[in-house]
């Protein structure tokens, strides 16, 4: 049961459990990345004006294709 909950997921998308951590964990950070450039730009509306809708397409490009 553990590992079933473990592990079926990454086996759907042909990752071993450590394979989708990383991938999951480097998913994350540029997700946080991407909202501190938001937090700037609602502040500073000059800055970073594309940043943040840049790196969420290049995300959903990364994953829309990804277990199937």
């Amino acid at each position: 049961m553990i590992a079933k909950l473990f592990l079926d997921h990454p086996r759907s998308v042909e990752e071993s459990y450590g394979e989708h951590a990383l991938f999951a964990f480097s998913f994350a950070l540029k997700l946080f990345v991407a909202s501190l450039a938001a937090l700037v730009q609602a502040i500073l509306p000059f800055a970073f004006e594309k940043t943040a809708s840049n790196m969420i397409a290049q995300l959903y490009d990364r994953t829309k294709s990804r277990g199937r």
